[in-house]
């Protein structure tokens, strides 16, 4: 998992590095390596930590 991933708790924001069109994402778990986050534009997408490095914003 990428080290940022580790830190992804729910209720923090994120943005995919590849799909900026997707808005503001919150995270809703992280659990072992797979990430579940709801984009606005995109709904809710669960990730494989291992695969795509996910950047937390911190200030929203």
């Amino acid at each position: 998992m990428n080290d940022l991933n580790a830190i992804l708790a729910p209720g923090m924001f994120v943005r995919h590095p590849d799909h900026p069109d997707w808005g503001l994402g919150q995270v809703q778990s992280n659990i072992g390596e797979k990430i579940t986050v709801n984009f606005p534009e995109q709904g809710k997408v669960v990730f494989d930590g291992t695969r795509v490095a996910l950047v937390p914003v911190f200030d929203p």
